[in-house]
């Protein structure tokens, strides 16, 4: 998960500026409620892990504001009609399928003492920018951010494409580079080279005079670099996807405001030729059917329980009403409305890119109002549980690892391509199921195999006594689909092939299996020692295989000790194996 450290120092200064006291015992006390994870809160620092879903805490300015409501009651939703700041930006119909969703706004008046803490706001901003460009951008795929000092800007603006001729001189260079050699040995370019693949034409922000601002999703402009000496912003935002867009822009321009600036709006034509003004204040309003929020929180709420909760959150309670026809389905799903029924009304911020359905109001409903006062309950309906169909192998399985002094884990199902199959020189046999809003960049798809994951924990634990014996029945998903494996790992200083080949035996021999036969595995198929591993197969099948790790492996790791391993499909016993239960 993201994690921010903030200063309590910058915390509590941005929490006066509202007239909010910042109490760092009441913050550690009560915070994680909100849905974060604490990692250290003391004097100096608060560290904190953001989760995925609320991507609008991951600056100290926009976590304040989360904290001015649900920590101090304070209403937070703005609802204001910002000043127009004169500026138009104007984007030509090509880039509708070169970059099509193109967003601005202006900042203005940046409330700072001096020309360090304008440093510090500078740092804190860019942390921000990259942040938002992994949890909301995709890795600036969908969208991109570019912050620019608009004294040195000439409106209007243009955002047209241009060839791969084109040139100016990009950020952190002395000397003007084209799109192509920028995209080639730009840092930036380098490693955002691949957004751009198959496009002869690519994006760039032009002002009146011509000068680059920004060649989007890649790098800014030179001459925008924002400085200590910088109060006004110039804003853009560009991509695909619209929602993702809007967050972004509107979060950068918060990030902004809680430092005192004034927001100001300017007007896009767009690659359609349609006009808008941005940044669009105004909160999305939601309708939630009261059935569904006393189905799902186990009670009914008040008017001023709600109103309370919603406050906590960030937002407000408007009222209730009866459904409209348009909100009335004959669908029995606790989302639809059915005729005359009560629902309740919610105005939220724009920025809050996590809520997508009803039942996302209520969860907010509840952290607001508190899990700790929504009373008990227990179920109605009587709870029959239907014995697994491998219960009586699972449950051999770990009695044999057990008995040969294995330790059961459970590691974590999200792994990514590198470590399932680059290391390990396993191929994806079958789909993978990927991941569209990764926390991090080590977890990106839904795991093939345990074995991997095995080996992560050995490293972290490499500091401990030989040997090390561990095994995990658990889950993989290939084709969308779960499935059951096993796999163990020992790392000790004596013992080889023979000896994993002997707990092979053990193993087979305890769950029952007959009709044994164990080969030979190609070389550099899978992580095995080249001729140090077999397949094992069952009635002619293929259900396992095994082996000492190959060093070369092992090292890849920070792993320097003997290792031997073995992998099994569960699936794949349990259909040649007898139950004798």
């Amino acid at each position: 998960m993201p994690t921010i450290s903030v200063d309590q120092k910058l915390l509590a200064s941005l929490l006066s500026r509202h007239g909010c006291q910042h109490d760092i015992a009441d913050v550690d006390h009560r915070l994680p409620l909100l849905g974060t994870d604490i990692d250290r809160c003391d004097e100096e620092v608060l560290d904190i892990e953001i989760f995925p879903n609320r991507p609008d805490l991951l600056s100290a300015e926009t976590l304040s504001l989360a904290m001015r409501g649900f920590l101090h009651n304070q209403p937070t939703l703005a609802n204001e009609s910002l000043e127009s700041s004169g500026i138009t930006l104007s984007v030509e119909p090509e880039l509708a399928t070169i970059r099509p969703v193109i967003l601005g706004a202006v900042v203005r008046g940046l409330d700072m003492s001096d020309d360090d803490e304008m440093d510090d706001f500078i740092k804190q901003l860019m942390d921000h920018q990259e942040k938002l460009h992994f949890a909301l951008g995709r890795g600036r795929r969908r969208a991109s951010i570019g912050v620019h000092d608009l004294t040195t800007l000439k409106p209007p603006f243009t955002v047209k494409a241009v060839d791969r001729s084109h040139s100016f001189i990009p950020l952190a260079m002395e000397h003007a580079m084209t799109i192509d050699e920028i995209l080639a040995s730009h840092p930036k370019g380098v490693d955002y080279a691949h957004l751009l693949d198959g496009m002869e034409k690519v994006p760039i922000i032009e002002d009146a005079e011509g000068a680059v601002l920004s060649f989007p999703p890649i790098i800014n402009g030179v001459h925008t670099t924002v400085q200590s000496s910088t109060r006004d912003l110039f804003i853009d935002v560009t991509g695909w996807d619209r929602r993702a867009c809007e967050s972004c822009l509107m979060l950068v321009a918060l990030q902004a405001k809680e430092r005192g600036a004034t927001l100001q709006t300017i007007e896009i034509t767009d690659c359609d030729g349609k006009q808008e003004i941005l940044p669009n204040w105004t909160p999305v309003h939601h309708r939630v059917p009261a059935r569904l929020i006393t189905t799902i929180l186990g009670r009914e709420l008040s008017d001023d329980e709600l109103s309370n909760a919603m406050l906590r959150m960030g937002g407000a309670f408007t009222g209730r009403s009866p459904a409209t026809p348009d909100e009335i389905s004959g669908s029995k799903s606790m989302q639809y409305a059915s005729e005359g029924e009560e629902m309740f009304g919610f105005d939220m911020p724009r920025w809050r890119f996590d809520l997508l359905h009803p039942v996302d109001i209520v969860e907010d409903i509840a952290i607001g109002h508190g899990y700790e006062d929504l009373g008990n309950d227990v179920p109605k309906a009587p709870m029959n549980a239907i014995p697994r169909s491998d219960d009586n192998l699972r449950r051999r399985i770990r009695t044999s690892m057990q008995g040969m002094g294995f330790m059961q884990i459970q590691s974590l199902t999200l792994s990514n391509d590198e470590d399932q199959f680059n290391r390990m020189r396993w191929k994806p046999f079958n789909e993978i199921t990927r991941i569209t809003n990764p926390i991090t960049l080590e977890h990106t798809m839904m795991r093939h195999f345990l074995l991997p994951g095995l080996l992560r924990l050995l490293a972290s634990n490499r500091h401990h006594d030989l040997p090390q014996s561990v095994y995990e029945l658990g889950t993989v998903v290939r084709d969308h689909k779960n499935m059951d494996r096993l796999a163990f790992l020992t790392a000790e200083r004596i013992g080889g092939f023979a000896s994993i080949r002997g707990r092979i035996q053990a193993f087979l021999r305890d769950i029952g299996a007959e009709n044994v036969v164990i080969e030979p595995l190609p070389d550099n198929e899978g992580p095995w020692l080249a001729g140090r591993s077999a397949k094992v197969l069952l009635d002619g099948e293929w259900v396992g295989c095994f082996g000492e790790i190959d060093p070369s492996i092992s090292q890849i790791f920070e792993l320097l000790v003997p290792l031997n391993g073995a992998e099994f499909d569960v699936e794949a016993l349990k259909s040649s194996i007898t139950d004798p239960v």
